[in-house]
């Protein structure tokens, strides 16, 4: 299996707006997010990824298939200087539990060296298990784990737990 970071591109916005409804959808079952009158959940900021520095987005392709993206910013949800925080992250079911996911985190990682930020939903438990494995293998268990951090409000009114480590 050969997965790869792809950049996306300009070119390639459309087709990163429908990954992206598709993983609204799923994030759905624990945001209680609602569609608008089109029936779409929108990304409000899909358009900075073009038009502000210090946003990334990337493809995750696996033998030249679409199987997720990864997209980075540097908005920081805490009051500790970050460098990057891991804005969105999503597999395709197709390729979850086969190292996918672990591979294009790690990847990321390594290529944005710095004070990391993520945030995670509690209730979303395979994101809880894998981020907490992932972490911990990439940083040797040296992280810092906030659970309900204050300012890290899902639309279902839960606290975020955020994950602050060093690449």
């Amino acid at each position: 299996m050969t997965i790869e970071l792809k950049k996306v591109n300009i070119e390639d916005k459309e087709i990163l707006r429908n990954l992206l409804e598709k993983y609204d959808y799923e994030f759905s079952q624990w945001d209680n997010r609602d569609v608008n009158k089109l029936g779409l959940y929108g990304y409000n900021y899909l358009d900075c990824y073009w038009t502000e520095e210090k946003r990334w987005a990337f493809f995750i392709v696996v033998d030249g298939n679409l199987a997720g993206f990864v997209m980075i910013n540097d908005y920081p949800e805490v009051d500790e200087v970050t460098d990057y925080s891991l804005a969105e992250f999503f597999v395709m079911y197709k390729y979850r539990r086969s190292g996918v996911g672990r591979f294009a985190a790690m990847k990321v990682f390594d290529m944005f060296h710095g004070k990391w930020q993520l945030k995670r939903h509690p209730k979303n438990i395979a994101s809880v298990h894998f981020w907490n494995k992932v972490v911990s293998e990439y940083t040797k268990s040296n992280y810092k784990l906030i659970e309900s951090y204050p300012n890290s409000v899902y639309n279902d009114g839960t606290l975020g737990d955020i994950i602050l480590f060093t690449s």
